[in-house]
């Protein structure tokens, strides 16, 4: 009887036979697993790229839009010309009435509760901001009520303040007395000259001399301040407050006559840029810009 003899371990499977069913089976099922992993490992990488390369691209975006607000000349130095690529008709028009600069232009650098005009080479942004003291809160005003952005805001804030000038309306103050007189001195220093031709915004007798929205405001927040806290304001504290408002009505204007007083060194205070103390020094001044508000 012949005996069957083991192979050893090392030796190879005699030819002919056929390798076990189950190693054919695991290599048929691992052959897609690992083809699927290569592919999603793959996919995953080109994502990764793609994102990357989009972020990149952003920031240099953000970089350009920041560095490139003004156009560089030959030098590498700057010239103060804006560089309006990419404007719409509407904001070159804001930019040349209102000296603004879109935020899309001015990219991450502007504040949008801020003037962005200030960003604008040579402009001296002379508009007040925030409650007006003692009033503010009672007429529920602010100076940031007041902005080309919003006309409508702008308009019902003039409105509010103009109706203690309006005799139909229901609020409107008369004043007499040491109060008249007093409201005669401070409203007879300051005119609405960038809207009608009027020396001041009241006759010697104390009349509105000009009739748009602008100097019934500034006449209504005099009278108002005389009749409720005459003790609290001084003339000059009330010709302040008017010139104030009247900065937010012709930025445009007073920022150049700011520039002006600036340059022959005269201090910028509202009562020496509003008044008619230094009227009409910023004449031949080149710009001006529109109104805020109605005429």
């Amino acid at each position: 009887m012949a005996i069957r003899q083991k192979h050893d371990a090392g030796e190879d499977t005699p030819k002919g036979i056929p390798e076990p069913s189950w190693q054919n089976t695991a290599q048929k099922e691992s052959s897609p697993k690992i083809m699927l992993a290569l592919v999603s490992l793959l996919a995953l990488t080109v994502l990764v790229q793609a994102f990357n390369f989009t972020e990149q691209g952003q920031i240099n975006s953000q970089l350009e839009r920041q560095w490139g607000l003004f156009s560089p000349n030959g030098g590498g130095g700057v010239t103060g010309a804006i560089d309006m690529s990419g404007w719409t008709e509407n904001d070159k028009m804001n930019y040349e009435m209102h000296g603004v600069i879109p935020a899309q232009a001015a990219g991450s650098t502007v504040n949008p509760g801020a003037n962005a005009s200030s960003a604008v080479a040579g402009f001296i942004d002379v508009s007040p901001k925030g409650i007006p003291r003692i009033y503010g809160a009672e007429l529920g005003v602010s100076f940031d009520d007041v902005s080309p952005s919003d006309p409508r805001k702008a308009d019902e804030t003039i409105a509010l303040l103009s109706q203690f000038d309006k005799e139909n309306s229901g609020k409107f103050i008369e004043l007499e007395g040491e109060k008249l007189q007093r409201y005669i001195k401070i409203s007879s220093q300051i005119s609405c000259e960038y809207c009608c031709g009027a020396e001041s915004i009241i006759f010697p007798n104390g009349q509105a001399a000009c009739g748009c929205a602008h100097s019934y405001s500034m006449r209504g927040l005099a009278k108002y301040l005389l009749d409720r806290h005459a003790g609290e304001f001084t003339d000059d504290q009330i010709l302040e407050e008017m010139g104030k408002w009247k900065t937010l009505y012709f930025p445009g204007a007073l920022s150049q006559k700011a520039q002006v007083l600036k340059g022959k060194g005269i201090e910028l205070n509202y009562i020496n840029l509003a008044s008619n103390k230094y009227r009409g020094i910023e004449k031949g001044a080149v710009g001006g810009g529109a109104m805020v508000g109605g005429c």
